[in-house]
């Protein structure tokens, strides 16, 4: 039988260490949630156009699509991009947006893509695919962890239609996304089946409020209505 990619005692550890994390984040941090599903119809012909003359390596993900109008939205919204520390909201000059990744053997990790709001759709795909292989080998710089000013994570591989993440401290902010489903929904006038995303967004109600959350899901959704501006 193969040996598990993380030994037992390791993953029990990578648990408690989590589960400490969290438990703290859930008792400092005053979270507020929101939902946004959009129509997901335009981003996804649009990457299926992007990709159809590409090898498969070079072809981008949903994910990376979210994880770009997630980063350019933290960019212009303020109070969602940053640190809580020292009693105040620090804004970041910077965007690094901590991709959560799966580890073999159990557990999550979120690393950061470094100046997601500045790498284009490409380079950004690149620089992904190098973050999972060196997740899966162990390799990470441990500035990778520590860099990330907002994260973006993900269950709609598992069929998850919302998740309502936690913040990971002290960023302010966390936004989900769940599966695409086709669902029926009004577009222009019409009732049409059409890819719906459910995105949610947790934030810290030290930093910013619901209607201040509201302009930030409406920021990404416009971003992915018009996929060609990523």
């Amino acid at each position: 039988m193969p040996k598990p990619a993380v030994p037992a005692d390791a993953r029990a550890m990578m648990r408690a260490t989590i589960g400490a994390a969290m438990a703290r984040a859930k008792r400092e941090i005053p979270h507020y949630y929101l939902g946004h599903s959009l129509d997901f119809a335009a981003a996804r012909d649009w990457l299926t156009r992007y990709n159809a003359p590409l090898p498969v390596k070079d072809r981008l993900i949903e994910a990376v699509l979210i994880t770009r109008a997630v980063a350019l939205a933290a960019s212009r919204i303020e109070g969602f991009n940053g640190y809580f520390r020292n009693g105040r909201f620090e804004p970041a000059a910077d965007v690094h947006a901590g991709a959560a990744i799966a580890v073999r053997g159990g557990g999550l990790v979120a690393p950061a893509l470094l100046h997601a709001d500045r790498r284009g759709l490409a380079a950004l795909m690149q620089d992904f695919s190098a973050l999972v292989t060196r997740v899966r080998a162990g390799h990470l710089r441990s500035g990778e962890f520590a860099a990330a000013t907002i994260t973006v994570t993900s269950l709609g591989a598992e069929g998850v239609d919302v998740l309502y993440p936690i913040i990971n401290p002290p960023q302010v902010a966390i936004v989900a996304a769940g599966a695409i489903r086709d669902l029926v929904w009004v577009h222009e006038g019409q009732l049409l089946v059409r890819p719906v995303l459910t995105l949610a967004l947790a934030a810290d109600h030290r930093v910013t409020d619901g209607r201040a959350g509201a302009r930030f899901l409406r920021a990404i959704a416009e971003l992915l209505a018009h996929p060609e501006s990523l």
